[in-house]
Protein backbone atom coordinates (compact mmCIF):
# COMPACT_ATOMS: atom_id res chain seq x y z
CA UNK A 1 0.00 0.00 0.00
CA UNK A 2 2.66 1.99 0.47
CA UNK A 3 4.41 1.84 -2.63
CA UNK A 4 1.07 2.75 -4.57
CA UNK A 5 0.23 5.44 -2.30
CA UNK A 6 4.03 7.03 -3.52
CA UNK A 7 3.50 5.99 -7.26
CA UNK A 8 0.23 7.87 -7.01
CA UNK A 9 1.72 10.53 -5.80
CA UNK A 10 4.12 10.68 -8.17
CA UNK A 11 1.68 10.64 -10.96
CA UNK A 12 -0.54 13.50 -9.57
CA UNK A 13 3.28 15.25 -9.36
CA UNK A 14 3.74 14.67 -12.82
CA UNK A 15 0.41 15.26 -14.23
CA UNK A 16 0.54 18.63 -12.14
CA UNK A 17 3.35 20.03 -14.30
CA UNK A 18 2.03 18.83 -17.75
CA UNK A 19 0.01 20.80 -19.68
CA UNK A 20 -1.61 18.97 -22.41
CA UNK A 21 -1.34 14.70 -22.70
CA UNK A 22 -0.36 14.35 -26.21
CA UNK A 23 3.15 13.35 -25.31
CA UNK A 24 3.15 11.67 -22.01
CA UNK A 25 6.31 12.47 -20.40
CA UNK A 26 7.01 8.63 -19.08
CA UNK A 27 10.74 9.29 -18.67
CA UNK A 28 9.82 12.36 -16.31
CA UNK A 29 7.38 9.84 -14.58
CA UNK A 30 10.08 7.03 -14.08
CA UNK A 31 12.43 8.93 -12.33
CA UNK A 32 10.09 11.13 -10.12
CA UNK A 33 8.34 7.43 -9.01
CA UNK A 34 12.49 6.64 -8.71
CA UNK A 35 12.85 9.54 -6.14
CA UNK A 36 9.40 9.22 -4.16
CA UNK A 37 9.82 5.66 -3.82
CA UNK A 38 13.23 6.17 -1.94
CA UNK A 39 12.04 8.92 0.10
CA UNK A 40 8.76 7.28 0.83
CA UNK A 41 10.48 3.50 1.53
CA UNK A 42 13.21 5.15 3.53
CA UNK A 43 11.52 6.91 6.06
CA UNK A 44 8.75 4.19 7.07
CA UNK A 45 12.02 1.72 7.31
CA UNK A 46 14.08 4.91 9.55
CA UNK A 47 10.22 5.33 11.20
CA UNK A 48 10.02 1.59 12.20
CA UNK A 49 13.93 1.53 13.12
CA UNK A 50 13.04 4.19 15.52
CA UNK A 51 9.76 2.79 16.87
CA UNK A 52 10.72 1.91 20.30
CA UNK A 53 12.04 5.20 21.54
CA UNK A 54 9.57 6.91 19.69
CA UNK A 55 6.99 5.22 21.60
CA UNK A 56 8.67 5.86 25.00
CA UNK A 57 8.40 10.23 23.95
CA UNK A 58 5.25 12.36 24.11
CA UNK A 59 2.97 11.84 21.03
CA UNK A 60 3.53 15.66 20.02
CA UNK A 61 7.80 15.21 20.53
CA UNK A 62 7.63 11.77 18.11
CA UNK A 63 5.15 13.32 15.29
CA UNK A 64 7.69 17.00 15.79
CA UNK A 65 10.80 14.03 15.46
CA UNK A 66 9.24 12.11 12.52
CA UNK A 67 8.05 15.57 10.75
CA UNK A 68 11.37 16.72 10.88
CA UNK A 69 13.21 12.65 9.85
CA UNK A 70 10.67 13.03 6.54
CA UNK A 71 11.25 16.65 5.60
CA UNK A 72 15.05 16.09 5.80
CA UNK A 73 14.88 12.75 3.59
CA UNK A 74 12.89 14.31 1.07
CA UNK A 75 15.42 17.32 1.23
CA UNK A 76 18.79 14.92 1.29
CA UNK A 77 17.34 12.36 -1.81
CA UNK A 78 16.45 15.97 -3.77
CA UNK A 79 20.20 17.00 -3.36
CA UNK A 80 21.54 13.71 -4.08
CA UNK A 81 19.37 13.22 -7.57
CA UNK A 82 21.78 16.16 -9.60
CA UNK A 83 24.80 13.76 -8.60
CA UNK A 84 22.97 10.30 -9.33
CA UNK A 85 21.34 12.18 -12.92
CA UNK A 86 25.32 12.91 -13.77
CA UNK A 87 26.28 9.69 -12.71
CA UNK A 88 23.72 8.13 -15.34
CA UNK A 89 25.02 10.19 -17.89
CA UNK A 90 21.51 11.95 -18.23
CA UNK A 91 21.92 14.94 -16.62
CA UNK A 92 22.31 16.75 -20.24
CA UNK A 93 18.57 15.93 -20.32
CA UNK A 94 17.44 16.52 -16.72
CA UNK A 95 19.04 19.24 -14.20
CA UNK A 96 18.20 19.50 -10.62
CA UNK A 97 17.70 22.96 -9.38
CA UNK A 98 18.14 24.64 -5.90
CA UNK A 99 14.44 25.89 -6.60
CA UNK A 100 13.47 22.08 -7.49
CA UNK A 101 14.75 21.05 -4.17
CA UNK A 102 13.30 23.67 -2.38
CA UNK A 103 9.87 22.73 -4.30
CA UNK A 104 10.17 19.17 -3.24
CA UNK A 105 11.11 19.55 0.20
CA UNK A 106 7.60 22.41 0.68
CA UNK A 107 5.65 19.21 -1.14
CA UNK A 108 7.43 16.86 1.37
CA UNK A 109 6.13 19.15 4.71
CA UNK A 110 2.43 19.71 3.39
CA UNK A 111 2.04 15.73 2.53
CA UNK A 112 4.18 15.01 6.18
CA UNK A 113 1.81 17.41 7.60
CA UNK A 114 -1.35 15.97 6.29
CA UNK A 115 0.08 12.28 6.95
CA UNK A 116 0.68 13.26 10.75
CA UNK A 117 -3.04 15.28 11.17
CA UNK A 118 -4.20 11.86 9.43
CA UNK A 119 -2.51 10.08 12.23
CA UNK A 120 -3.39 11.99 15.29
CA UNK A 121 -7.13 12.06 14.02
CA UNK A 122 -6.89 8.23 14.19
CA UNK A 123 -5.28 8.05 17.65
CA UNK A 124 -8.13 10.17 18.86
CA UNK A 125 -10.96 8.08 17.61
CA UNK A 126 -9.31 5.23 18.68
CA UNK A 127 -8.58 6.67 22.42
CA UNK A 128 -12.46 7.87 22.14
CA UNK A 129 -13.55 3.93 20.85
CA UNK A 130 -11.22 2.56 24.06
CA UNK A 131 -13.13 4.87 26.86
CA UNK A 132 -16.70 3.49 24.86
CA UNK A 133 -15.51 0.48 25.28
CA UNK A 134 -13.90 0.74 28.87
CA UNK A 135 -17.36 2.11 29.88
CA UNK A 136 -19.36 -0.46 28.35
CA UNK A 137 -17.51 -3.19 29.32
CA UNK A 138 -17.75 -1.76 33.36
CA UNK A 139 -21.72 -1.17 32.63
CA UNK A 140 -21.84 -5.09 31.41
CA UNK A 141 -19.75 -6.13 34.39
CA UNK A 142 -21.81 -4.39 37.20
CA UNK A 143 -24.87 -6.21 35.54
CA UNK A 144 -23.36 -9.98 36.14
CA UNK A 145 -22.14 -9.06 39.78
CA UNK A 146 -25.39 -9.08 41.59
CA UNK A 147 -26.81 -11.28 39.74
CA UNK A 148 -23.89 -13.68 40.56
CA UNK A 149 -23.92 -12.49 44.31
CA UNK A 150 -27.73 -13.37 44.61
CA UNK A 151 -27.62 -16.69 43.20
CA UNK A 152 -24.87 -17.53 45.70
CA UNK A 153 -26.77 -15.92 48.42
CA UNK A 154 -29.96 -18.28 48.14
CA UNK A 155 -27.16 -21.42 48.23
CA UNK A 156 -26.32 -20.39 51.36
CA UNK A 157 -29.67 -19.37 52.84
CA UNK A 158 -31.22 -23.16 51.44
CA UNK A 159 -28.14 -24.62 53.64
CA UNK A 160 -28.48 -22.36 57.15
CA UNK A 161 -31.46 -24.58 58.19
CA UNK A 162 -30.70 -27.75 57.19
CA UNK A 163 -26.15 -28.10 57.91
CA UNK A 164 -24.98 -24.58 59.34
CA UNK A 165 -21.80 -25.93 59.43
CA UNK A 166 -21.77 -26.07 55.69
CA UNK A 167 -23.39 -22.59 55.83
CA UNK A 168 -20.48 -21.27 57.49
CA UNK A 169 -17.66 -23.53 55.41
CA UNK A 170 -20.16 -21.77 52.26
CA UNK A 171 -20.07 -18.17 53.38
CA UNK A 172 -16.23 -18.71 54.12
CA UNK A 173 -15.86 -19.87 50.13
CA UNK A 174 -18.31 -17.12 49.14
CA UNK A 175 -15.92 -14.60 50.54
CA UNK A 176 -13.24 -15.50 48.76
CA UNK A 177 -15.11 -15.75 45.89
CA UNK A 178 -16.56 -12.36 45.51
CA UNK A 179 -13.19 -10.98 46.64
CA UNK A 180 -11.58 -12.48 43.73
CA UNK A 181 -14.92 -11.38 41.42
CA UNK A 182 -14.08 -7.73 42.59
CA UNK A 183 -10.42 -7.91 41.44
CA UNK A 184 -11.65 -8.89 37.93
CA UNK A 185 -11.79 -6.11 35.86
CA UNK A 186 -11.24 -6.79 32.14
CA UNK A 187 -9.49 -9.50 31.20
CA UNK A 188 -7.73 -11.89 34.08
CA UNK A 189 -4.83 -14.72 33.75
CA UNK A 190 -7.17 -18.12 32.97
CA UNK A 191 -6.00 -19.63 35.91
CA UNK A 192 -7.43 -16.96 37.96
CA UNK A 193 -10.83 -17.43 36.27
CA UNK A 194 -10.44 -21.16 36.77
CA UNK A 195 -9.93 -20.58 40.88
CA UNK A 196 -12.91 -18.07 40.89
CA UNK A 197 -15.27 -21.06 39.24
CA UNK A 198 -13.99 -23.58 41.64
CA UNK A 199 -14.82 -21.74 44.68
CA UNK A 200 -18.41 -21.53 42.82
CA UNK A 201 -18.33 -25.13 42.22
CA UNK A 202 -17.34 -25.62 46.07
CA UNK A 203 -20.54 -24.05 47.15
CA UNK A 204 -22.72 -25.57 44.65
CA UNK A 205 -21.53 -28.91 46.61
CA UNK A 206 -22.27 -28.23 49.67
CA UNK A 207 -26.07 -27.79 48.10
CA UNK A 208 -26.22 -30.31 45.71
CA UNK A 209 -23.87 -33.25 47.32
CA UNK A 210 -23.11 -36.30 45.29
CA UNK A 211 -25.37 -35.23 42.80
CA UNK A 212 -22.73 -32.75 41.57
CA UNK A 213 -20.00 -33.79 39.57
CA UNK A 214 -17.30 -31.53 37.34
CA UNK A 215 -14.78 -32.71 35.19
CA UNK A 216 -11.51 -29.97 34.17
CA UNK A 217 -9.60 -31.14 31.26
CA UNK A 218 -6.70 -28.42 30.45
CA UNK A 219 -4.99 -29.19 26.69
CA UNK A 220 -1.80 -28.05 27.19
CA UNK A 221 -3.05 -24.62 27.84
CA UNK A 222 -0.07 -22.21 28.47
CA UNK A 223 -0.26 -19.49 31.74
CA UNK A 224 -0.16 -16.33 29.71
CA UNK A 225 -3.73 -16.92 28.09
CA UNK A 226 -6.34 -14.84 29.34
CA UNK A 227 -9.97 -14.23 29.37
CA UNK A 228 -12.51 -11.18 29.80
CA UNK A 229 -13.20 -11.74 33.77
CA UNK A 230 -16.61 -14.23 34.88
CA UNK A 231 -16.80 -15.40 31.70
CA UNK A 232 -16.81 -19.14 32.56
CA UNK A 233 -18.87 -18.86 35.85
CA UNK A 234 -21.95 -17.82 34.46
CA UNK A 235 -21.60 -20.80 31.78
CA UNK A 236 -20.80 -23.10 34.57
CA UNK A 237 -23.99 -21.78 36.61
CA UNK A 238 -26.40 -22.29 34.14
CA UNK A 239 -24.79 -25.75 33.28
CA UNK A 240 -25.15 -26.57 37.17
CA UNK A 241 -28.91 -24.59 37.00
CA UNK A 242 -30.11 -26.57 34.11
CA UNK A 243 -28.21 -29.74 33.47
CA UNK A 244 -27.70 -31.37 37.41
CA UNK A 245 -30.44 -29.52 39.89
CA UNK A 246 -33.09 -31.34 37.66
CA UNK A 247 -31.52 -34.23 38.21
CA UNK A 248 -31.60 -36.62 41.23
CA UNK A 249 -29.21 -38.74 39.87
CA UNK A 250 -24.81 -38.13 40.04
CA UNK A 251 -24.91 -35.66 36.67
CA UNK A 252 -21.07 -34.81 35.18
CA UNK A 253 -20.52 -31.37 34.27
CA UNK A 254 -17.42 -31.28 31.35
CA UNK A 255 -15.16 -28.29 30.87
CA UNK A 256 -12.66 -28.46 28.62
CA UNK A 257 -10.04 -25.72 27.35
CA UNK A 258 -7.82 -25.80 24.95
CA UNK A 259 -5.37 -23.41 22.91
CA UNK A 260 -4.23 -23.93 19.46
CA UNK A 261 -1.56 -21.12 19.24
CA UNK A 262 -4.46 -18.80 17.69
CA UNK A 263 -7.90 -19.34 19.26
CA UNK A 264 -8.98 -20.38 22.72
CA UNK A 265 -11.83 -22.78 22.42
CA UNK A 266 -13.81 -23.62 25.72
CA UNK A 267 -16.55 -26.53 25.63
CA UNK A 268 -18.98 -26.97 28.90
CA UNK A 269 -21.28 -30.28 28.84
CA UNK A 270 -23.80 -31.08 30.88
CA UNK A 271 -26.69 -33.75 31.30
CA UNK A 272 -30.27 -32.44 29.42
CA UNK A 273 -33.19 -32.16 31.86
CA UNK A 274 -35.45 -35.27 32.39
CA UNK A 275 -38.78 -34.39 30.08
CA UNK A 276 -40.70 -35.06 33.29
CA UNK A 277 -38.50 -32.30 35.18
CA UNK A 278 -39.96 -28.81 35.11
CA UNK A 279 -38.13 -26.73 33.13
CA UNK A 280 -35.86 -24.11 34.58
CA UNK A 281 -36.73 -20.59 33.69
CA UNK A 282 -33.74 -18.17 32.61
CA UNK A 283 -33.92 -14.90 31.03
CA UNK A 284 -30.94 -15.88 28.98
CA UNK A 285 -29.09 -12.57 30.47
CA UNK A 286 -26.03 -14.38 31.38
CA UNK A 287 -25.01 -15.78 27.85
CA UNK A 288 -26.02 -12.23 26.18
CA UNK A 289 -23.78 -10.47 28.52
CA UNK A 290 -20.80 -12.61 27.94
CA UNK A 291 -21.75 -12.80 24.30
CA UNK A 292 -21.52 -9.05 23.94
CA UNK A 293 -18.23 -8.74 26.53
CA UNK A 294 -16.84 -10.88 24.12
CA UNK A 295 -17.56 -9.06 21.02
CA UNK A 296 -16.46 -6.00 22.67
CA UNK A 297 -13.08 -7.65 23.66
CA UNK A 298 -12.09 -9.34 20.26
CA UNK A 299 -14.82 -8.44 17.52
CA UNK A 300 -17.27 -10.45 15.34
CA UNK A 301 -14.33 -13.59 15.42
CA UNK A 302 -15.39 -14.37 19.28
CA UNK A 303 -17.98 -16.73 18.95
CA UNK A 304 -20.72 -18.02 21.90
CA UNK A 305 -23.17 -21.08 20.51
CA UNK A 306 -24.85 -23.76 22.36
CA UNK A 307 -26.38 -27.14 21.74
CA UNK A 308 -28.42 -29.88 22.93
CA UNK A 309 -29.37 -32.65 21.81
CA UNK A 310 -31.77 -35.21 23.94
CA UNK A 311 -28.63 -36.04 26.20
CA UNK A 312 -26.23 -34.06 26.38
CA UNK A 313 -26.35 -30.12 26.21
CA UNK A 314 -22.78 -27.97 24.77
CA UNK A 315 -21.86 -24.57 25.34
CA UNK A 316 -19.37 -23.82 22.87
CA UNK A 317 -17.34 -20.67 23.64
CA UNK A 318 -14.08 -19.38 21.41
CA UNK A 319 -11.91 -16.50 20.90
CA UNK A 320 -8.79 -14.81 18.87
CA UNK A 321 -5.99 -15.04 21.10
CA UNK A 322 -2.62 -14.02 20.26
CA UNK A 323 0.08 -14.66 23.52
CA UNK A 324 3.17 -12.85 21.09
CA UNK A 325 0.82 -9.71 20.97
CA UNK A 326 -0.08 -9.69 24.99
CA UNK A 327 3.34 -10.31 25.52
CA UNK A 328 4.03 -7.16 23.38
CA UNK A 329 1.25 -5.09 25.03
CA UNK A 330 1.97 -6.18 28.07
CA UNK A 331 5.69 -5.23 27.98
CA UNK A 332 4.35 -1.81 26.54
CA UNK A 333 2.46 -1.73 30.08
CA UNK A 334 5.23 -2.74 32.46
CA UNK A 335 7.70 0.14 30.19
CA UNK A 336 4.86 2.70 31.10
CA UNK A 337 4.39 1.66 34.79
CA UNK A 338 8.54 2.39 35.20
CA UNK A 339 8.36 5.56 33.65
CA UNK A 340 6.07 6.56 35.53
Amino acid sequence: MLVVAAELLALLLVLAGTNHFASFPWDKLALTSLLVQWIALVSAALLCWLRRPLMRLPSSTAAGIAFVLVVGLVAFFSWLAEPALRFARIAYFYSVESQDILRNVLIGAIIAGLIMRYFFLQEQLRVRQRTELTARLQALQSRIRPHFLFNSMNIIASLIHVDPDKAEQAVEDLSELFRASLRAEGEVGLNEELELCQHYVNIEKFRLGERLQVEWQMNAVPEQVRIPALTLQPLIENAIYHGVEPRFEPSTVRITVDYDGRDVSIIITNPVAPATATPARGNRMALNNIRQRLQAHYGDTAKLTTHADTVVHTTYLSYPLSLAQKGRALTTEEEKVEEI
